[in-house]
């Protein structure tokens, strides 16, 4: 059996019409839906959602333009008009008001199967554009809320955008403060210019140094030749530095002056370099702690934290998952070239409920793997791999023999730890208080995945 090429609804008041459209049509390939008249149409081109609409301008109650100006709107729908001989000019004012093209009575199956695939490949680069539009603007996109505590974190970043003050991004680690970071540089002033990212984790302390100022030919060993640091690219725009809590002594005693003065001398070089750059940094750990226990200069802390703003984590703000989950949906399907599913009112009911340990981005992967894993077209509980500690069989600490019972909370308490880091084993050991070859041991030991 041949596949179905696409849906495509003809509208015309005329039955034989109809009736002839729709037997060549099906001919060529196509389903075939009918409509009568405007408001069918209107109402079929939602219900059914056809790729493409024949669509007579003579109608009953609505008339054929009426109906084109209320649905070209909609990226996913194509109009081509039905128009006789007598009447091409009106098919020409069609076009200009959002139609394709037009086709004149009586109708050749060739010339309909031509118009319909360029139709169908002009539906297909529109809704490319979209994606790639979308993909560019990805970063903002993902900073999705209805809730009030987003839309007041929303307002806050919007104001602070307008203008070059520092700002100090808080919160859980996985609550999007990157996003918050491209989406305050995108909305100001600044936003042509470079929007340079300094991850103090990732790189090495030997390094962070030479990656931040640059360094001039022959500072050090391998040192061959001059490299500009990312403040100096970054000239004009933002600089974010993520995880600013992990930044060594000497280093913040630099970004301080950095802060202060605007300028900075490559590693090995002594000519002072002035730049012009707005700092956002972000951290989820506890910086005024940090401050008393001697491990964070209290002078950088408050040049850092002109501007704080502390984002939620995901748990209070449980009105917002399903919109992020179907965010989060929509980019795994196409991600992984599946058509859109839906999702079940019990797996979005369980997903409301969850406690997010991991914040948005555990729900991004969580829909991603679900995605990947479902059979059907539609994402049900068990797809989740995902439920709260407490309902699954074994797990409840508190439910089990003494040794049974310590052996599920040290892996509840474990787990929880590597889900607020995204994974990171140092920074969980880090939160536990435990050595991290320990950490490694226990692990394995208890199987955690």
């Amino acid at each position: 059996m041949n596949p179905i090429k696409g849906k495509l609804l003809v509208v015309d008041d005329d039955p034989d019409i109809r009736e002839i459209l729709k037997d060549r049509l099906e001919s060529l390939g196509y389903a075939v839906v009918t409509a009568e008249n405007g408001q069918e149409a209107l109402e079929k081109s939602v219900k059914e959602e056809p790729d493409l609409m024949f669509l007579d301008l003579q109608l009953p109650q609505i008339n054929g333009m009426q109906v084109l100006k209320r649905v070209r709107d909609n990226p996913d729908l194509t109009v081509i008009i039905i128009t006789a001989f007598g009447t091409i000019e009106k098919a020409v004012e069609a076009m200009k008001e959002g139609a394709f093209d037009f086709i004149t009575k009586p109708f050749s199956p060739d010339h309909l199967d031509l118009v319909i695939k360029k139709a169908l490949e002009c539906r297909a680069l529109k809704q490319e554009n979209l994606y790639l539009r979308g993909e560019v603007n990805a970063p903002y996109l993902e900073i999705l809320g209805e809730s009030p505590k987003m839309k007041d974190v929303m307002e806050t970043a919007q104001k602070v955008a307008a203008t070059s003050s520092t700002v100090l991004l808080l919160g859980e680690s996985g609550t999007g403060k990157e996003m918050f970071a491209r989406s305050i540089h995108r909305w100001s002033p600044r936003s042509k210019m470079p929007f340079i990212v300094v991850n103090c984790v990732a790189l090495r302390d030997e390094l962070i140094e030479s990656e931040l100022f640059g360094h001039e030919k022959g500072a050090f060993t391998g040192a061959h030749q001059l490299k500009r640091g990312k403040l100096e690219i970054a000239n004009g725009g933002t600089v974010f530095l993520d995880e600013i809590g992990d930044f060594k002594p000497d280093l913040q005693v630099k970004l301080l002056r950095v802060i202060q003065e605007r300028e900075f001398e490559r590693v090995g070089g002594t000519k002072p370099i002035r730049i012009d750059i707005r700092i956002i940094a972000a951290t989820n750990q506890e910086l005024r702690q940090k401050v008393q226990e001697g491990r964070f200069r209290e002078d950088l802390f408050f040049r850092l934290n002109v501007v704080p703003i502390s984002l939620p984590p995901l748990r209070e703000r449980a009105a917002d998952v399903p919109l992020l989950t179907r965010f989060f949906l929509g980019r795994s399907c196409h991600s992984v070239k599946k058509p859109m599913m839906k999702i079940s009112s019990e797996a979005m009911d369980l997903l409301t409920r969850y406690h997010w340990p991991g914040n948005v981005r555990e729900l991004g992967n969580v829909i991603e793997r679900a995605v990947v894993l479902a059979e059907g077209d539609e994402i049900l509980p068990e797809n989740l791999s995902l439920l709260p500690v407490s309902a699954i069989p074994g797990e409840d600490p508190f439910e089990q023999h003494y040794h049974e019972s310590v052996r599920a909370y040290q892996k509840q308490v474990i787990r929880h730890a590597l889900l607020k880091y995204g994974g990171n084993q140092a920074r969980a050991a880090e939160l536990l208080g435990l050595q991290r070859t320990y950490l490694a041991r226990l692990i394995k030991k208890l199987n955690i995945k």
